[in-house]
């Protein structure tokens, strides 16, 4: 019984006859007694428990195993990580959105700490004439043929819903898109009051759950979708078919934690679980999605409409591209979410290997788009990590029209990057309901940061465009983005992604493998391809 092992057991043993015999000498208090008494219950009860090894064999050690696999993430966030370790965000992106919302100085002494050698290192390609752009408040026409078309900047508020943030972070979140004028995406969650609190603009996303426009029975319900949708704050509207975080997969919001203020804003009942079924219910082929944008656009009184997605099989968004053709039937836009987007909780699996990444999700509907000759009538949003200018730029390079970021904006709030947003113990109050851990949250000084954040941000890609000879963000293109691919070669983005030409689908020149397997067997009334030609 003497092993090794047992040493903190017996200690404490021997700790409490010490302090015994002492208490009874009157050379020390019966009140010191208790804590190690205390120590040899907790490890009598270590000894006995069934359901953690470490602890019957390490009695009273073990707990040591268990506090410092609890404080691992800080420990290594603020001690052991190198500052450009993206796990998933590195030090160096998170301090450039502190520095920035806070209008703190955020230049860098001393050179890059970045390997330039390093295979996968990326930059821009400057020119020797720059370019004098005035101001930075860049910006598209989304629906422009639309009765109600929104002039939106090319960087806002991904979507994170209220539920998953708390109410002092999404009305932090909406008034510093009020005062940067810039876009505020709900989220599945819907419009709760904290988004109409400030007024900022809305894009309101409508998911399989239909939270905030749905019948009892969880179905659509167009009088409800109607309401809100006409009211002036809302900007634009979107259909979430999946999410980079955990594309094609469900989500359940349990009784215990649905509050009586997200019920509200769901349209959901107290007391049950709240489904986000995995498949709309609306639709379940690319005609009937086009159909179910188009009664949308028709509902909101003519505002810009169209879907978010994370690619997954190609052969489904090429039948919805042929769906459009067949139509006439076009969404305003579409925004391609990257499978390493992810504020929400997801499975490991789904986390790490199910998705595709942005860039290869947006090349692949940006060319569709070219190929079928509908680009110019469709604009590109894309989410995925997006923290600096840098990023914006190679995205709108790669073929975007504007871009959303989640995590960055979150920085912005408050975020710490701790992990903890599943938990509802978040410790800045950003992610949980906890109404005593969000008062963290002061709002007007968060929304201050959020506005900087944007502000300053845009005003580096202003730099980075007039550096690049370029007078608009909409000018850059793949060319100007370089990648080293080797310790000794470089090459230009557009020679290592492969581009469509206009029309190219349409007339049969696929051009790449991926085209020539896919296309053809895409169907505009299936999300299946037509198997007999795939297998032949």
């Amino acid at each position: 019984m003497f092993y090794r092992r047992y040493l903190a057991m017996w200690c404490a043993v021997l700790l409490v006859v010490a302090c015994g015999a002492l208490a009874s000498l009157h050379h020390l208090s019966w009140f010191w007694i208790i804590v190690p008494v205390l120590l040899v219950g907790l490890g009598i009860f270590d000894l006995t428990q069934e359901h953690h090894a470490i602890l019957r064999n390490y009695p009273l050690w073990g707990h040591f195993r268990f506090m410092f696999e609890f404080i691992r993430p800080e420990i290594r966030q603020y001690f052991i990580e190198d500052d450009t370790d993206e796990k998933p965000f590195s030090r160096v992106q998170r301090s450039i959105v502190y520095q920035r919302s806070k209008n703190e100085v955020d230049s860098r002494p001393y050179g890059t700490e970045l390997d330039v050698k390093a295979t996968g290192h990326e930059w821009i390609s400057h020119s020797l004439a720059p370019t004098k752009i005035d101001g930075h408040d860049f910006r598209i026409l989304v629906g422009g043929t639309r009765e109600q078309p929104y002039s939106l900047s090319i960087f806002n508020v991904s979507a994170m819903s209220f539920g998953s943030l708390s109410a002092n972070a999404i009305m932090a979140l909406n008034l510093g898109a009020k005062k940067g004028n810039f876009a505020h995406d709900t989220g599945e969650g819907s419009m709760s009051k904290y988004h109409r609190e400030h007024g900022g603009d809305i894009i309101w996303e409508i998911a399989s759950g239909y939270f905030g426009c749905r019948n009892d029975d969880g179905s659509f319900n167009p009088d409800k979708f109607a309401k809100q949708a006409h009211e002036p704050q809302v900007k634009m509207i979107e259909v979430k078919l999946s999410q980079g975080a955990k594309p094609g997969h469900g989500g359940v919001l349990p009784a215990a934690k649905i509050t009586p203020e997200i019920a509200e804003t769901r349209g959901v009942p107290m007391g049950r679980d709240c489904i986000s079924p995995a498949t709309h219910s609306e639709f379940s082929t690319p005609r009937g999605l086009l159909e179910f944008v188009e009664r949308l656009r028709r509902l909101s009184g003519g505002k810009p409409t169209g879907f978010k997605l994370c690619i997954g099989h190609p052969w489904e968004f090429f039948g919805i591209a042929k769906a459009m053709l067949e139509t006439g039937i076009l969404p305003d836009f579409i925004v391609v979410d990257g499978a390493e987007g992810g504020t929400g909780a997801a499975p490991l699996e789904f986390t790490d290997h199910i998705g595709v990444p942005l860039q290869e999700g947006l090349l692949l509907v940006h060319n569709t788009l070219v190929g079928a000759g509908l680009r110019d009538r469709i604009r590109i949003g894309a989410s995925g990590k997006m923290i600096t200018a840098f990023d914006i730029a190679k995205t709108l390079a790669i073929g975007a029209d504007w871009v959303n970021a989640a995590r960055g904006f979150m920085f912005a709030v408050g975020c710490i990057q701790a992990q903890t947003c599943h938990t509802g113990r978040c410790p800045t109050g950003v992610a949980t309901q906890d109404p005593v851990r969000q008062r963290a949250v002061v709002v007007p000084d968060k929304s201050d940061r959020v506005f900087s954040f944007h502000h300053n941000t845009l005003h580096a890609l202003q730099e980075i465009i007039q550096a690049a000879g370029l007078h608009h963000p909409s000018d850059l293109r793949a060319h100007h983005i370089v990648r080293r691919v080797s310790s000794h070669e470089v090459r230009l983005m557009s020679d290592l992604l492969k581009y469509l030409e206009p029309n190219d689908l349409i007339n049969g020149n696929y051009r790449f493998s991926l085209y020539e397997k896919w296309w053809p067997v895409a169907r505009s009334d299936s999300f299946a391809p037509a198997l007999e030609t795939a297998t032949a």
